[in-house]
């Protein structure tokens, strides 16, 4: 089981904020605003708890993510970064060379994670009108051409869409980034089989999420997969449901009614089926064990969090793994302490249980020695 964070590019609050996908959110109160040094927090803690990388978004709503880490691994050693990109924003030659300078300056720390674009009116403000179907098409041509030319070939290559001459890099990268890939469409199944490393999707119920995986093993049986989580743990349940409680206090009707009229827009069949787990109404949130949608309630995407006692979550983890998920992005408002939360209750759970170990190793995981603690006093004389 590898353990991934999430970077908020587009600030953080200990409230729900802006979840992007074009949606946006009235402000909580509290909003952190984004820093270098503020991420530099973030990427440190991560590594040092012990996630193996950290995703950064992408969007019109948050920064941009390859210069966003490129700064980072200056202020990481170990800590990987899964570089989330639209295909049709950029030429797949660039792309390979950006993702093998990357691999080079940083150590062979590049994952990336290919977004595909589920919102028309979004794309639109980045120049690009094709239609969703003909975006899958394009990813799966620009995906042939940058996985053939981190391969090291030369490229010749003329699809519909894309069309490059003799393209070859000067540099191929000693480790290529692994690609994640996720999409709900019946168009996206055939891009992953045929492209990705890593099928990602959101955190459905265990049952949806089983079905989901199945689909892509017929078409790719040896697929790793991935889950993309919000996270609530806590040192008891009472506890981190007072606190999935508190996220939603401040939210009013209107702010729910806003976000959901904007997302029912939405073309992304992942984001339909996370709004079918809620309907838009506070009753109902809990919709498996321990899985809470109160989040997709005023946050696109990613909507279903992990609530919970720290043993409970990492239950609900192996359930996960036991489908074949062997990797979790995860993340929690804020994402500075809930990553401590997470990272001093659970993982330490999990490695207790002997299903998930320090990428670092055993040095990072000894107990702290307090002087004096536990020594008998001298005898009095």
């Amino acid at each position: 089981m590898d353990f991934h964070w999430f970077l908020p590019t587009n600030g953080d609050s200990r409230d729900i904020v802006s979840g992007g996908h074009g949606v946006p959110v009235g402000s909580a109160g509290g909003v952190r605003p984004l820093t270098i040094g503020y991420l530099g927090q973030i990427a440190r803690s991560a590594e040092q708890l012990g996630f193996v990388g950290a995703l950064t978004p992408t969007g019109a709503w948050c920064e941009d993510a390859w210069l966003t880490t490129a700064m980072l691994t200056e202020v990481t050693e170990r800590l990987k970064f899964l570089v989330a990109f639209r295909p049709g924003l950029i030429s797949p030659t660039l792309a390979a060379q950006m993702s093998s300078t990357f691999q080079r300056l940083s150590g062979n720390r590049l994952l990336l994670n290919v977004v595909t674009g589920g919102e028309s009116h979004e794309q639109k403000q980045f120049g690009d009108f094709l239609d969703k179907d003909a975006r899958y098409a394009r990813t799966g041509e620009f995906l042939s051409i940058v996985n053939a030319l981190l391969r090291g070939e030369t490229v010749n290559f003329e699809g519909e869409h894309l069309h490059v001459e003799d393209a070859r890099l000067s540099r191929v990268p000693e480790v290529k980034p692994g690609i994640y890939f996720g999409g709900s469409s019946k168009a996206a199944g055939p891009v992953a089989a045929a492209h990705a490393d890593v099928y990602l999707t959101w955190g459905e119920p265990p049952a949806q999420v089983a079905e989901k995986l199945a689909w892509i093993r017929t078409l790719k049986p040896e697929m790793r997969f991935g889950i993309r989580l919000h996270v609530i743990t806590r040192d008891t349940a009472d506890a981190a449901w007072a606190e999935a409680d508190r996220l939603l206090q401040n939210v009013s009707p209107d702010d729910i009614a806003e976000v959901q009229a904007g997302l029912r827009r939405s073309e992304s069949v992942g984001q339909q089926r996370m709004l079918e787990l809620h309907g838009g109404e506070r009753d109902g949130l809990v919709v498996s064990p321990n899985l809470w949608a109160g989040v997709g309630l005023v946050r696109g995407g990613a909507g279903t969090a992990l609530v919970g006692s720290h043993t409970e979550v990492a239950d609900r983890l192996q359930e996960y793994a036991a489908l074949g998920i062997s990797e979790f992005i995860l993340s929690g408002y804020p994402h500075l302490e809930e990553a401590y939360w997470f990272g001093e209750g659970v993982l330490p759970e999990l490695r207790r249980r002997g299903v998930w170990q320090h990428p670092a190793g055993d040095k990072n995981t000894a107990p702290a020695a307090i002087p004096f603690a536990g020594v008998p006093l001298p005898a009095s004389s």
